[in-house]
């Protein structure tokens, strides 16, 4: 999807947002949104709210905060760079010290509800606009809602209890009906959204009604809802639309986004070289003497074991960047940098050092919904389907075929399997979490995990203090 086409829109939309960004409601994005639209004099097109919307998955939000939240604080990331440099509060997110005043939590929280807000207000432009193409409009609807959906989950699974930005600003909302809304907005977004295949190839990009099953089926993966999850994953992957790349270390370059196995990803690559996830590739690449980025989110050790164990040469080569190795566009890493170390999901050929990076960068792949489709499989007793699944994703590189488990020996291969074939795709932390392992495994590596703590986010300070009758999640 050719997202330039439209940047003026999306930069003039977050210009309101800075304008009005001291207004007493930290939630209350859209009405901000509207009155400026509304007063600016100019006319858009219900489209141009929606890739705006999209247009908010480029922000810097998620090239360094997100980064924190998701893969720093787990135990496939250390916080990298020098020793000195904390990235604001990374050394935090990498202890497990974090705190409500600890920047990232409060960058993730704004900036989602600023997408939903977005969303929410690109559905109402369009429903109200008078678009004579029923099916257009409602697949723009369509796309909406799947992009509100995504940040909702994102909010949920990281703080729990939420407010619904529709309903109350301020009363959060319990995780069931948070989850229930989620499911709403997806089921109502597959009703309407066009295949892949069907999309032109201006379009490429959009949301599709496979996203939208895949997103449903890691929603009811997080829930629990067994059944559910495997029957939606189960139409991802008999819908004829998705395969897997045959060469794992191909997911990542230029030639393969928006490939057979993408059914989601962000549109950063555009029609400029310095258009993109805001330097999503530059904070994360090789640091120091002959380096040419920041440093930041390096593979840790345990990591790095995890694969050594398995043999999983392939899988461990396409994730990290080693210091000295010559990668595959012929670039060499110097002895001299600051890790040994480098997240090579993140590394970007075509622009190197730029500031703005232009990757394009993953959401949901085909990969991880064979192995949603496993998990859920065993956890409902079908072992046979659950292998198959799974070693569809370790044949690919070149791993044994896994012949025979018990229900409680399969979980924990599938739950190996995850982390390495996901690792530095921003659900590690979350998958500790969801499967209850995160305690035992964090305080292993020395951080001071607390059950019945840190399983959310603090909701950020600044919130609190904007609206006290908010409550805290506990321990915080």
């Amino acid at each position: 999807m050719k997202l330039l086409r439209l940047k003026n829109i999306y930069i003039f939309l977050f210009s309101i947002i800075l304008l009005y960004g001291c207004n007493e409601d930290f939630l209350d994005v859209d009405s901000r949104e509207r009155i400026d639209a509304e007063d600016s004099g100019e006319v858009f097109e219900p489209d141009d709210y929606v890739i705006s919307s999209y247009g908010m998955l480029t922000d810097w939000t998620y090239a360094f905060s997100y980064l924190g939240v998701t893969e720093i604080i787990s135990d496939n990331g250390d916080k990298g760079s020098t020793p000195t440099e904390t990235g604001t509060d990374k050394h935090f997110l990498d202890g497990l010290t974090h705190s409500s005043t600890t920047p990232s939590i409060t960058d993730v929280w704004t900036h989602w509800y600023k997408s939903i807000g977005r969303a929410s207000y690109a559905i109402e432009y369009a429903e109200e606009y008078g678009l004579s193409d029923e099916n257009h409009k409602n697949r723009l609807i369509g796309e909406a809602k799947f992009l509100r959906a995504l940040h909702y989950f994102w909010l949920v699974r990281s703080f729990g209890d939420i407010p619904l930005q529709h309903i109350d600003l301020i009363e959060r909302v319990p995780v069931e009906e948070v989850y229930a809304f989620i499911e709403q907005d997806l089921t109502e977004a597959i009703e309407v959204l066009p295949l892949k295949s069907e999309y032109a190839a201006s379009d490429l990009g959009r949301a599709t009604k496979g996203a939208a099953q895949a997103l449903l089926s890691k929603v009811y993966l997080y829930q629990e809802r067994w059944e559910d999850a495997q029957n939606y994953a189960n139409m991802v992957i008999t819908s004829g639309e998705y395969s897997l790349e045959p060469n794992y270390e191909d997911i990542w370059r230029e030639y393969s986004e928006n490939g057979v196995e993408s059914i989601f990803e962000v549109q950063a690559r555009g029609e400029q070289i310095a258009h993109g996830v805001n330097q999503y590739s530059q904070t994360q690449a090789p640091r120091g003497t002959g380096g040419w980025g920041w440093g930041y989110n390096v593979p840790s050790q345990d990591l790095l074991d995890a694969f050594n164990t398995e043999n999983d040469n392939i899988r461990r080569d396409a994730t990290i960047i080693f210091r000295g190795e010559t990668l595959w566009d012929g670039r060499e890493v110097s002895e001299s940098v600051e890790n040994p170390m480098y997240n090579e999901k993140a590394y970007s050929s075509a622009n190197l050092g730029d500031s703005d990076g232009d990757k394009n960068v993953r959401i949901l792949r085909f990969g991880e919904i064979l192995l949603i489709h496993a998990e859920a499989a065993n956890e409902s007793g079908d072992a046979n389907t659950a292998l198959s699944s799974l070693n569809r994703v370790r044949d690919r590189v070149d791993l044994p075929l896994i012949e025979t488990a018990d229900q409680g020996q399969l979980r924990e291969l599938i739950w190996k399997e995850r982390r390495l074939e996901l690792a530095f795709e921003h659900d590690r932390w979350f998958d500790l979490i969801r499967t209850g392992q995160a305690g035992q495994v964090m305080r292993a590596h020395g951080k001071p995990f607390e059950d019945g703590k840190h399983e959310l986010f603090p909701i950020p300070n600044d919130q609190i203090n904007q609206t006290p009758e908010m409550t805290q999640n506990p321990g915080w």
